[in-house]
């Protein structure tokens, strides 16, 4: 069941790759962003996307927590690669994905490789051709205050879909984010 705001963020119990728990709603604004798997092309062209800003919303206060339906090898190995800024965890049972809501779909998958294609080809060349072999996850993103309520919960549409960055940033400028719920942009 999608989550709406505003509501209190579920807790849930995760562990960044480094062995350390993640805990949200302590004091600190979050965007919390679920993915797919480490090799998704979509997902590691958001990860590059977020990797570039991070320093500006860092600088504003807000975390990011990326977090991976894959198994923590598979998932350390992508960031010993490419060490990221903000807190990665896996979470290969998908508890934390099923507290928030976040679906699966071949259909949104299929509907990404077709209009997405440019997207697809850019993460590719990130990943190779496992990325051709992801699971079906829907990405989804929440906005989350220091109180550690749901500000704004976007569920993707396809498998490329994510908050667009406008929208994290109007939240950090304190600005209206709109009607919280939003349901990808078609």
């Amino acid at each position: 069941m999608r989550l709406r705001p505003p509501s209190q963020a579920p807790v849930v119990e995760l562990v960044d790759v480094y062995g350390q728990p993640i805990a949200l709603g302590t004091g600190k604004p979050v965007l919390l962003s679920f993915f797919r798997d480490a090799a998704c092309p979509f997902c590691n062209m958001r990860i590059f996307e977020l990797t570039w800003r991070y320093e500006g919303f860092a600088k504003h206060g807000l975390d990011v927590v990326a977090v991976f339906a894959s198994t923590p090898e598979e998932v350390r190995r992508f960031v010993m690669k490419r060490p990221r800024p903000f807190r990665v965890a896996a979470e290969p049972a998908r508890l934390a994905y099923e507290t928030y809501g976040v679906e699966s779909s071949f259909a949104g998958k299929l509907k990404a490789i077709v209009f997405r294609f440019g997207t697809l080809l850019r993460g590719m060349r990130l990943v190779g051709l496992a990325g051709l072999k992801t699971n079906n996850v829907m990405p989804a993103d929440f906005l989350i205050d220091d109180k550690g309520h749901i500000v704004e919960a976007y569920y993707g549409r396809d498998a490329g879909d994510r908050i667009p960055f406008e929208r994290v940033e109007s939240f950090l400028a304190g600005r209206a984010v709109g009607s919280g719920l939003r349901a990808g942009a078609g």
